[in-house]
């Protein structure tokens, strides 16, 4: 159940995915031990793929701006933007970082329709980023379930 919330949690960015996915992997381990569960160092690998999907939300945005000509000001604007935007739930995951994108390159001075690109630079590198943590999540279990012994 936990990883149908971590999976959903992927997509959804109101939950924190691959977080539940890798609580549920210890939780696991510490109903069952050792002999039943994974070990110590499928925990450490899932959290290192924990911690790699949330560098993803960050450097989906920037890159996004970035590859669509965005200056290091709406770069920069996106990540900002990003990190506001996690207080704004799911519209503001997705819309904080256009709006910061968008702003920095104003800021910057660049024209509207260059400002428009980088947001939208933005919004297509968040959605990348999204998929690229839904393909973390789905390793995340498959690793978790090779790892656990079977119980036969």
């Amino acid at each position: 159940m936990f990883f149908a919330v971590g999976l959903i949690g992927t997509i959804a960015p109101i939950l924190p995915g691959t977080t539940i996915i890798l609580a549920a992997a210890i939780i696991h381990r510490l109903m069952l031990g050792a002999e039943k569960s994974i070990g110590w160092k499928t925990i450490v690998l899932l959290a290192l793929l924990t911690i790699l999907s949330y560098v993803f939300d960050f450097l989906g945005s920037y890159f996004g701006a970035k590859y669509f000509g965005a200056t290091k000001w709406g770069a920069f604007g996106a990540i900002f933007g990003a990190l506001v935007g996690l207080f704004f739930g799911i519209i503001g995951l997705f819309v904080g970082p256009v709006i910061g994108a968008f702003a920095g390159e104003f800021i910057a001075g660049k024209r509207m329709i260059d400002a428009g690109r980088a947001g939208w630079g933005s919004l297509l590198g968040n959605i990348s980023a999204m998929l690229g943590k839904l393909i973390i999540a789905l390793g995340m279990i498959t690793i978790f379930l090779i790892a656990v012994p079977s119980p036969f």
